[in-house]
């Protein structure tokens, strides 16, 4: 369904689609319309796998089977859609003037038939913002996202669309969209590095699902068998919830674990006794306002108690206290928490070190988040950095360097190629593979000894140990401060000067 661009070459499906839906937008904002159009792709992809087994039974009628059996829809784990709530009946009606309270209806009624959905489908159709000829329109454009794929492609094909719009979504609205969207490159190498083969995946601040979509991806395309890895995740913002529920619904993932309560993973654990095989995470950055002063005593602080206006130390120390013994953890963290000291944050960083937890640090290009323009890096801890599956790994960590790496997509945002992430995450697996090929390379990577790393008071910052001098990372806040003011003290006085001759002239003109 590809179809020619300005340039001769064909354009995507989900390209196309995102630009005839943004053109139905109007009068909505990006943050609201997003429900409209992801609730529609829903509805069209749980709709697409009724009928499929709909017809079946149908076929089978005259063996006993009945089409209209919400059993034979459960055994197969799909959602059971009442007739006045399937695509047919809501493309019937896509012209009426009242097409909103119809798809509103659709969903109170697919939500009361499935107990799995209650709560999570939007209700925002029949609102008097969204034209009715637009809202037509568009049920018209879903309706036609699986032509051209045969039923059973078509859940593949939604999922792929629904994927494409959120990142979309959240582009359009910047900062806000950053809150329920980590973009699909930072998403796609944490996955590749760690290799989340089977085990308990766990992402407690999970947004709209990308961690485990990509995990399950990450798995089908390495031939694995996608039951070999189960999902447990935790949102405090209830509309992101919703979405990551229909986001891993449309693919077939169980999301009964996955937790909403609007305390969040700190106040309100939803998963205490979980130990997880993976841990794959996006924190938001640099929290202050986290409930630190309620949870002094908290037994997940095994490496100091983080301080009450900062939650990352708060996340990291989180994560391994939900790590299995030989659990591996990924996630994003603002590039201060590499050299902070604020609080006793640098003794925390210290222990982690000491205790032999960090395993790999790396360096992340700017404008690659939607939300912050503040530096990111990715760290990579391992409750046991001496088992079999890989090489002993205790005496060094791995530093890469990649601020250099990736694209600009616009002018504010960047993204990781397909070759910047294998890059990286090839440098990883290739230090701790007992097989792997590696070796350091110059102003990229380095492979660190921990007393070196003591030596530079436990400053994880890539760019002090790959080999190349670098003035960011060599930033002194003193000096820098000092000369600042005395450019602006010599600014003053010229301003001072200039403001003397301008009197005296006026005083002689006015002589």
């Amino acid at each position: 369904m590809a179809k020619k661009n300005g340039n001769g070459t064909e354009e995507p499906l989900e390209k196309q689609l995102w630009k005839a839906a943004d053109k139905l937008r109007k009068n909505i904002d990006a943050a609201e319309y997003k429900h409209v159009v992801l609730g529609l792709i829903f509805l069209k992809y749980i709709s697409d796998a009724f009928e499929e087994l709909f017809a079946k039974l149908k076929a089978e009628e005259a063996q006993g089977a009945d089409p209209e059996d919400k059993d034979e829809y459960k055994a197969e784990n799909i959602f059971f859609v009442p007739q006045e709530a399937r695509w047919k009946m809501l493309l019937s009606k896509a012209k009426q003037p009242d097409i909103g309270k119809f798809v509103d209806d659709a969903m109170d009624a697919i939500e009361k038939e499935n107990a799995s959905l209650k709560g999570v489908l939007p209700k925002v159709y029949a609102r008097q913002n969204l034209d009715p000829t637009s809202l037509g329109e568009l049920i018209d454009l879903v309706g036609n996202i699986a032509l051209g794929d045969t039923k059973a492609r078509s859940a593949d094909v939604l999922g792929h669309v629904f994927e494409y719009f959120l990142g979309e979504f959240a582009l359009a609205e910047g900062k806000k969209g950053g809150q329920f969207y980590t973009p699909r490159s930072v998403v796609e190498l944490l996955v590749d590095m760690l290799e989340p083969y089977q085990g308990r995946v766990f992402d407690p601040c999970c947004g709209s699902g990308g961690m485990f979509v990509q995990s399950e991806k990450f798995v089908e395309e390495r031939k694995g068998k996608i039951n070999d890895i189960s999902i447990y995740g935790q949102e405090s913002n209830q509309t992101t919830w919703r979405l990551c529920k229909m986001n891993l619904a449309i693919r077939g993932i169980d999301s009964s674990q996955v937790k909403w309560n609007n305390e969040g993973s700190f106040l309100n654990d939803a998963h205490k006794d979980l130990k997880a095989d993976y841990i794959i995470a996006n924190p938001p950055f640099n929290v202050s306002d986290w409930g630190g002063d309620l949870l002094r005593k908290d037994g997940r602080w095994q490496y100091g108690v983080p301080p009450t206006g900062n939650a990352n130390y708060a996340w990291i120390q989180h994560f391994l206290y939900h790590l299995a013994p030989n659990g591996q953890a990924g996630f994003v963290l603002a590039k201060g928490s590499l050299t902070t000291k604020t609080s006793g944050e640098g003794d925390i960083r210290k222990a982690l070190v000491e205790n032999n937890l960090i395993d790999c640090i790396v360096n992340l290009p700017a404008k690659l988040f939607l939300n912050t323009q503040i530096p990111a890096s990715l760290w990579f801890m391992n409750r046991n950095r001496t088992n079999g599956k890989f090489r002993d790994r205790s005496k060094d960590i791995l530093f890469i360097d990649a601020r250099n790496l990736g694209y600009l997509i616009n002018r504010r945002t960047k993204e990781l190629s397909q070759e910047d992430i294998l890059k990286i995450a090839e440098t990883y697996h290739n230090w701790r593979n007992p097989d792997g090929r590696y070796e350091d390379i110059a102003g990229f990577c380095a492979s660190t000894p921990i007393y070196k790393v003591a030596e530079l008071d436990y400053v994880l910052t890539p760019g002090r140990y790959v080999g190349l001098p670098d003035d960011e990372d060599d930033f002194n806040f003193n000096e820098r401060f000092t000369a600042l003011k005395a450019e602006l003290d010599e600014q003053l006085k010229e301003e001072a000067r200039l403001n003397d001759i301008i009197a005296t002239n006026l005083s002689k003109i006015k002589l």
